[in-house]
């Protein structure tokens, strides 16, 4: 993506409270802000308009990141009979300054958002099934400027459902050095992203659990949903990573490999057995 300038507001004074984004040099404006201040996002003059909207949160059945993408003509009009939802805690909706979005439009960016949401796997899509419309080229080159210019705002207003995997991985291989995580003759691969680790497809975790995970279950939570989706697989008397997998921190990562509780800082080592700990002091 091009470098860009983005103006934020915030409406209180509290980057967690409501806020506004906008780019420089374009015409779309994004809104957005806590459940809580549900009704302050609504009397917003923006609110009135055509656009796209998002609905953030987590699955409560699989404790994921979860969002609902729609589209609506009137932005207030469509959002209040989202209410009885009851995962997602913050809404962000995009409109255009110039009024200039149609329904053919919003229906066009809503579907390319469900299939990029349910391509790039960071969140549970909630939508019951796709949407989209057929636009003329040159309306759908503009969308998807627009769809472009969308993407570069909502990671920083914590929406990151549309983030590449595959790009950044190309980026990481590229700028980071790889560095691994050894335990009993097993061996797991992984650089660091903006968003935390990412563990390679291949890599090795070890079967057995340690003793003190009984005592922390919550540590092993997501070691125990990658078995049961089954990302992390039995061979040869490991298990194995059969995608790569990103993880918050270094430690969450090396948990799972090591099947219990561990310091990341100095699990995780590059090539040269330098730790991540020396390597982050400098």
């Amino acid at each position: 993506m091009a470098t860009a300038t983005l103006k934020i507001f915030l409406a209180y004074g509290d980057p967690k409270r409501l806020r506004t984004a906008e780019l420089s040099n374009w015409t779309g404006k994004a809104v957005s802000g806590p459940r809580s201040e549900f009704d302050k996002v609504l009397e917003r003059e923006e609110s009135q308009g055509a656009g796209v909207y998002f609905l953030s949160g987590t699955d409560p059945e699989t404790n994921k990141s979860a969002i609902y993408i729609g589209e609506a003509e009137s932005i207030k009009d469509r959002v209040k009979s989202h209410l009885s939802k009851d995962f997602w805690n913050n809404i962000t909706f995009f409109i255009t300054k110039g009024e200039n979005l149609t329904k053919a439009h919003i229906k066009y960016l809503e579907g390319r958002l469900i299939d990029i949401a349910r391509t790039t796997e960071r969140a549970i899509v909630m939508n019951s099934q796709g949407s989209g419309a057929k636009l003329p080229e040159s309306d759908r080159e503009d969308m998807e400027i627009f769809l472009e210019k969308m993407q570069q705002v909502l990671p920083v207003l914590g929406v990151d459902a549309f983030l590449d995997k595959s790009s950044s991985a190309i980026h990481n291989k590229q700028k980071k050095e790889f560095l691994n995580c050894n335990i009993k003759g097993l061996v797991a691969t992984g650089y660091l992203t903006p968003n935390g680790i990412v563990v390679l497809k291949g890599s090795q975790a070890v079967m057995e659990e340690r003793a003190s995970a009984q005592k922390w279950p919550s540590v092993l939570a997501q070691r125990n949903k990658l078995i049961e989706e089954g990302a992390l697989v039995e061979k040869d008397g490991a298990y194995v990573f059969a995608k790569d997998i990103e993880f918050s921190s270094p430690s969450s990562a090396a948990a799972t490999i090591h099947g219990g509780s561990a310091n990341g800082l100095t699990a995780w080592a590059n090539k040269d057995g330098i730790q991540l700990k020396q390597l982050q002091n400098g």
